[in-house]
């Protein structure tokens, strides 16, 4: 544990030097989490009963019975922003892993390190570490604050309770660190095999696109996303996090990177 420690110390002392991934833990969580809150109170102070009537269908089925149609509108808009906390653990990760080992390439760190008594395991735990768990916490805190300002601001505690459903607190809570895992590793996989940082952080960002699609479909009104689809995602990132991981280890050849890279 303690070279473990050590290597997520020393990540966070150099990575967090990059101000565009400062930049991005920081203020990322804060966007994400303003900008649904302001075009909350847009769009109310518009004309909520209004706009309620024009709600799609398809979403009104799944409104619990006895709402009026302006809660039931307040329940969906809440709920159709939640998504963005999923896709936070995913978009921060890439920033930090991705330069992860380019940059020490870059930086002339990474032969010393590779060439310590530290194991690969050991290695990319540490470097997980270093970039899930920012992003988790961010992404945690980011969603705490959401909470706060939809309570402050339609002071509906069925809106406000939609925010606690079930369905919403496994996708953060638990798809949230797997998908954070996820584009971690992949960001390490392609980092390990390219020697440009801009081109690792370009090729890892694929790994969000299919989570931006779902929370696109969900905006648009084509996908609906249940209790089952939460259940599913968790279940099949959870696979795939344990195939990636252990492809990750097997692709991270030390002696391979750094003569490569001489």
């Amino acid at each position: 544990m303690k070279k473990i420690r050590t290597i997520i110390l020393k990540e966070w002392a150099e990575v967090f030097k990059n101000r565009m991934v400062l930049l991005t833990t920081a203020f990322l969580p804060l966007f994400f989490t303003i900008m649904p809150l302001t075009m909350m109170v847009a769009t109310l102070t518009a004309g909520g009963p209004e706009i309620a009537a024009d709600m799609p269908d398809q979403f009104s089925a799944f409104c619990p019975a006895g709402l009026s149609g302006v809660e039931c509108f307040q329940v969906f808009f809440v709920s159709q922003f939640m998504m963005l906390f999923m896709i936070l653990p995913l978009i921060i990760p890439v920033n930090i892993a991705a330069c992860s080992i380019v940059g020490e390439k870059t930086a002339r760190s990474l032969e010393p390190l590779l060439a310590t008594p530290i194991t690969t395991v050991e290695l990319l735990i540490g470097k997980n570490l270093a970039a899930a768990v920012p992003a988790v916490l961010a992404t945690w805190l980011g969603f705490g604050v959401y909470a706060l300002g939809v309570a402050l601001v339609l002071r509906n505690p069925v809106a406000l309770g939609a925010l606690f459903d079930p369905t919403w607190l496994v996708g953060i809570f638990i798809v949230g660190p797997l998908l954070a895992v996820l584009s971690v590793n992949f960001s390490l996989m392609v980092s390990s095999r390219v020697n440009d940082a801009r081109v690792a952080e370009q090729i890892s960002a694929l790994v969000i696109l299919p989570v931006v699609g779902l929370f696109v479909g969900q905006m648009a009104g084509v996908v609906f996303v249940s209790r089952a689809l939460i259940l599913a995602m968790a279940a099949g990132v959870l696979v795939v996090d344990i195939g990636l991981v252990h492809l990750t280890v097997r692709l991270f050849q030390r002696e391979t990177i750094l003569t490569r890279w001489k």
